[in-house]
């Protein structure tokens, strides 16, 4: 596999990656009871870059590790779905 395409395909699963894990550990300005004038109660009280970052990557890359495994050593891709859920008629 090309480097392009091995880095292509872990900005896609990092891009994904980061909506999932923005979520996580996130208290709003009203659980914190300090709301800033003109935002809405439901905006981040404190949005930490750094720690979402890190956090993306290393998620993204256990999922493109695992990826990498399965399509690459393995052989498995999307011409195997069929082989491994049998139509039952």
């Amino acid at each position: 596999m090309q480097l392009f395409s091995i880095l292509a395909v872990y900005f896609i699963i990092w891009w994904l990656t980061l909506f999932l894990v923005l979520p996580f550990g996130m208290r709003t300005q009203a659980e914190e009871n300090d709301v800033v004038l003109g935002t809405t109660e439901s905006a981040p009280s404190k949005f930490r870059v750094g720690k979402v970052m890190l956090t993306t990557t290393i998620v993204a890359a256990a999922i493109y590790a695992a990826w990498w495994v399965l399509s690459v050593e393995l052989g498995y891709g999307i011409d195997s779905v069929p082989q491994i859920y049998p139509r039952f008629d």
